[in-house]
């Protein structure tokens, strides 16, 4: 049973505090997603502390536990275009099935993904971006594939930045970091070792420190000063972090494309960078 429809056949038992939350929830998934347990309170008239009580009474240790509860029940609930099927893929599945699925669980993590992120929260991660004299992006595994990618995106655009596939090179480069420069860590666990060393060091370097992890509470979102976060259901294909890594790459690439909406200069550095890689190609 999904949190939204546990909340609405337990909505005539509740108290009048939590059934006001509770409705506002099932009537607004998407909303809810955006809003912080504070928000959530004013919205509902309800303070921030009947918020927090009310995902503890469903089970959930903390609201940002129930939000994921929520993202997730709203991810099963997306209905795949027609001829589209959506759900586990299976040893048994022919080819034309996993084609389907497979696009289905991407389309989901991304769509998933942009509604949990509210306007506020990427336009805060924008304004550090433009402030930082050096970026730094750390990731292992899949996500230092996103990184890499971002990480081209903002050189691109004539920014200061810092990447390197290896761990132990990335541990080195957050030593040198201070309180001007940005670490941008990504790790949809949360709990990559190695991304969490780097985060501690550049944390410890006065950086400012932003995350892209999932709704789960972890080790990397709890020392980060903002979070930005993945929505993946990798139960529909297992074999990978395939969904997570096609979440983590279409907020980066909102993040790039809003740069270059807010950045004067974008196209001159863009046209520079086509121009540089075209001579190469000529010969």
């Amino acid at each position: 049973m999904s949190v939204l429809t546990k909340i609405t056949a337990t909505l005539d038992t509740m108290s009048p505090a939590d059934r006001q939350i509770g409705q506002f929830i099932v009537d607004n998934p998407d909303e809810m997603l955006r809003l912080s347990s504070v928000a959530l309170g004013e919205q509902t008239g309800r303070s921030q502390s009947s918020v927090v009580k009310f995902a503890q009474k469903l089970g959930y240790p903390s609201y940002q536990q129930l939000k994921l509860a929520v993202s997730e029940a709203k991810a099963q609930q997306w209905r795949a275009p027609p001829g589209m099927v959506h759900g586990s893929i299976d040893r048994t599945d022919g080819y034309v099935a996993v084609q389907q699925k497979l696009v289905a669980g991407k389309l989901a993590a991304m769509q998933q993904t942009m509604s949990v992120n509210s306007e506020q929260t990427v336009t805060r991660v924008l304004d550090l971006i433009d402030r930082a004299e050096r970026i730094h992006l750390s990731g292992v595994g899949a996500s230092s594939l996103v990184a890499r990618d971002f990480a081209i995106k903002l050189m691109k655009l004539g920014r200061n930045v810092l990447h390197d596939s290896d761990s132990h090179v990335q541990l080195a480069s957050a030593t040198s970091l201070g309180p001007k420069d940005m670490l941008f860590a990504i790790s949809h666990s949360g709990v990559s070792i190695e991304t969490l060393r780097v985060a501690e060091i550049a944390r410890g370097q006065q950086a400012t420190v932003v995350v892209m992890s999932s709704m789960r509470d972890n080790p990397l979102s709890a020392i980060a000063d903002i979070t930005l976060h993945s929505v993946s259901d990798e139960d529909n294909v297992r074999s990978s972090s395939i969904t997570a890594r096609d979440a983590q790459l279409a907020l980066t690439d909102l993040l790039f494309i809003l740069l270059v909406q807010r950045q004067q200069d974008a196209n001159e550095h863009i046209h520079r960078s086509e121009a540089a890689v075209s001579a190469l190609k000529l010969r």
